[in-house]
């Protein structure tokens, strides 16, 4: 395995890519086989190096607008179709946006997003709303704005990019196979349609998924491979965190070894993307800072969602230590 895993690494350093069959052979290494591991862990983080550098960079979004969301995604705390006792509330005041908006940047963390519940953003007001917001932003703070708003059209999609966002988020959440047993209210199709219509916009688009779905390996593999066929170069992986009162609540936690390899293949998948810590990784425990050595080269950071994220601080002083520059 040793031999197979150097290969693959020295391939991509001269530009290959990496075969769906090879990807698989990568995450189906035995969590408790160390030596593959290691090895593996060890030429994610050269490859990270050497096709995109030592500089990570931080993220933080605000839940801006809670709950009451139509669509069933089986993960979701804000679902409708769920009673998880989620808090529930409308769009925020400027002022209290704008708070967290100069918190952030006073951090020294680079982007600052809003995150809205819902299938999308159904008026045209609504949209304008959010405009303004954003508009106010880049003028009383400065920091790169991103936004999450669900499905989208061309022209909304537009107007973000003209009120000053830079990139928009929107997940395929699991592989095209895998969605149908995640959601049924709207397709992958749907989300696919956004990313087309964000970039067509001109807006980046920061897209992953979920793991620990109860998706197979498989699918995760496929995950990656649907979103380097977007061209997504901003790529968070989110782990399942069950909720209680959601269909997904009672499946177990990956195990921090999992989760470390998946990032880890991921990075031989998508090696010049910023592939980038998101939700539920605390489930990695006492080895976050063994992602940042292992593939891992950005980080959402905070706790304004409605899962327990982490310190900024500490965030801050673990990439440092790893060697990267912020």
């Amino acid at each position: 395995m040793k031999e197979f895993i150097l290969n693959l690494k020295d391939r991509i350093l001269k530009g290959e890519s990496i075969a769906f069959d090879e990807a698989l052979k990568l995450i189906k290494i035995d969590e408790n086989d160390t030596c593959s591991l290691n090895v593996l862990f060890e030429s994610a983080n050269e490859i990270r190096e050497n096709l995109v550098g030592k500089k990570a960079d931080l993220c933080i979004i605000l839940n801006a607008k809670s709950g009451r969301c139509s669509e069933n995604c089986k993960f979701c705390a804000q679902s409708a179709h769920y009673n998880t006792g989620v808090l529930e509330y409308d769009l925020l005041e400027y002022s209290e946006v704008l708070e967290k908006a100069l918190e952030a940047k006073e951090n020294g963390v680079h982007r600052f997003s809003l995150v809205t519940s819902g299938k999308g953003v159904d008026k045209d007001e609504d949209i304008e709303k959010l405009a303004k917001i954003y508009e106010r932003l880049s003028k009383d703070v400065g920091i790169e704005l991103c936004a999450s708003h669900g499905i989208l059209t061309y022209r909304q999609a537009k107007t973000l990019k003209e009120a000053g966002v830079i990139t928009y988020h929107h997940n395929v959440e699991t592989s095209k196979n895998h969605y149908k047993n995640i959601c049924t209210t709207h397709t992958y199709e749907d989300r696919v349609k956004t990313i087309e219509n964000a970039k067509k916009a001109g807006l980046h688009v920061c897209c992953g998924g979920i793991i620990g779905m109860g998706e197979s390996l498989e699918d995760r593999i496929n995950m990656a491979f649907e979103i380097k066929s977007l061209g997504i170069k901003s790529v968070p992986v989110n782990v399942l965190t069950p909720i209680k009162g959601t269909p997904l609540e009672n499946l177990e936690v990956l195990s921090p070894m999992e989760v470390l390899k998946t990032m880890a293949v991921y990075r031989f998948i998508l090696p010049d993307c910023y592939i980038r810590y998101a939700g539920g990784r605390m489930a990695l425990k006492d080895k976050q800072a063994l992602g940042f050595k292992a593939g891992i080269n950005a980080a959402l950071t905070g706790n304004y969602l409605t899962t327990t994220g982490s310190d900024v601080k500490k965030d801050k002083a673990m990439i440092m230590e790893a060697g990267f520059t912020i």
